[in-house]
């Protein structure tokens, strides 16, 4: 199956950017500061509005442009159920815990949705739900626990769509049922990201880009931290680098692997096209281990799907192929279409597929998000900020899970990727197709 690319295709260029505005120019490193954020993404700048709602004196650096990483790269869904069934939570961290996982998700949503409207962040936020969708009658028997579990544990507004009723939703046979969050919602994520940077300059706080830190030292009763952009002096750190994260923070690194995530974007399509592979309009995600997430631009012209292209890193073009074909074999009405965009980023992944807020080694941080990070991402941000200043806000069930190593990932770089992408294309693929198709 031979891909086609748009004339003026951008490889490497993610579809978002094509919206925003040129980067302000850079900003100063001070000499001094209360709270030092690391990391521009969500995470960081939403932990430099709480910290310094708080009243402190705030730096954000990161290492790049702000923004640069999957802040603008993801697929902007907007949701924040944990990833994982209350069983599942609570064997890993007792019960309590899953209780109030389960609990949280519905203030984080609401709480991300009250930031955008408060800072006026246009955003292009639509409540459009997200259903997931079952690759196999198992997962479907799955979803529907989790849905009870929804309903019983928190505010959450969930419900099974039976097979028979799914053409409403999405027009392919693929599926087995699926699972709706009418409440969530999609948004264009470079926009919120740009949102909320102008938020955090409009309040006088430097965001100094290009200046990675590069070591951290104990100053008394705070931090001399090293940059590229100089030397600054912090009392405080909050680290929200997630899947970007490098040296010196090697605790962390040990901790949070950056597993890369592959989206496409076709080229603008016709209308009666888009209504007939995707009447619902919601976003999407499937339940396979590929993991294929898709939905509508916001302007209702493309098709943006994502997913396990490879769990390795790999070029563009050869993932934009990887994609294309998973998404005709979805929609076979979508063969012939032509591409305009294919891009990565990196999604900081916990052994524990949990993200987690915490304190080690001097450092307050927010990480692991393991893609949920629109609305869990500024959340956790913010709590990690108002940790740091010992505000009671900073009061989360994210802080009862935790960051464990494991022995696939002894150093720096998750060597055990490739090995892991073997096994899935090998194994689980083959299988959980033969269960759906078994059942067709």
């Amino acid at each position: 199956m031979r891909v086609e690319w748009a004339t003026e295709a951008e490889l490497g260029t993610p579809y978002w950017w094509d919206a925003l505005a040129q980067p302000a120019p850079g900003e100063d490193l001070p000499d001094t500061c209360d709270v030092l954020v690391v990391g521009a993404g969500y995470a960081g700048l939403s932990a430099a509005l709480a910290a310094h709602e708080s009243g402190a004196r705030v730096v954000v650096v990161d290492a790049a442009e702000p923004g640069h990483g999957a802040s603008t790269r993801n697929g902007g869904m907007f949701g924040a159920h944990p990833r994982l069934g209350w069983g599942a939570l609570s064997k890993r961290f007792g019960a309590e815990a899953a209780d109030a996982l389960f609990a949280e998700a519905r203030p984080a949503l609401d709480w991300a949705k009250d930031l955008i409207a408060r800072e006026q962040i246009e955003c292009d936020l639509q409540e459009t739900g997200r259903i997931q969708l079952a690759y196999t009658p198992a997962h479907f028997a799955n979803q529907k626990t989790l849905a009870q579990t929804i309903v019983t544990k928190s505010d959450v507004a969930a419900r099974i769509v039976e097979r028979a009723d799914l053409g409403r939703e999405i027009a392919t046979r693929k599926y087995h049922g699926g699972l709706l969050f009418p409440e969530h919602c999609a948004i264009h994520p470079a926009k919120f990201h740009q949102g909320l940077l102008r938020a955090v300059r409009a309040r006088g706080v430097p965001v100094v880009a290009h200046a990675a830190v590069t070591g951290r030292a104990a100053d008394g009763a705070g931090y001399r931290v090293q940059t590229a952009k100089g030397m600054i002096r912090a009392a405080k750190v909050v680290l929200t680098t997630n899947g970007y994260t490098r040296r010196p923070f090697r605790w962390h690194v040990a901790r949070v692997f950056p597993l890369p995530s592959y989206i496409i974007a076709t080229e603008e399509l016709p209308r009666n096209l888009i209504g007939q592979i995707a009447p619902g309009r919601r976003m999407m995600v499937e339940t396979r281990a590929r993991h294929s997430y898709f939905r509508i631009s916001p302007d209702g012209k493309r098709v943006l799907f994502g997913g396990r292209a490879s769990m390795a890193e790999i070029g563009p073009e050869r993932s934009g192929e990887h994609l294309y074909r998973t998404m005709v074999g979805i929609w076979p009405e979508s063969e012939g279409v032509r591409l305009s965009h294919s891009w990565r980023g990196f999604t900081g992944y916990t052994f524990s597929h949990m993200p987690h807020v915490g304190h080690e080694d001097g450092v307050h941080y927010a990480m692991g998000f393991s893609g949920s990070g629109t609305v869990m991402a500024p959340w956790l941000g913010a709590k990690a900020a108002y940790q740091a200043v010992g505000d009671a806000r900073g009061a989360t069930a994210y802080s009862a899970t935790s960051l464990g190593r494991s022995w696939l990932h002894p150093g720096e770089t998750p060597h055990f990727l490739r090995a892991a992408n073997l096994w899935y294309r090998q194994v689980v693929d083959r299988i959980e197709d033969w269960q759906a198709d078994k059942e067709q």
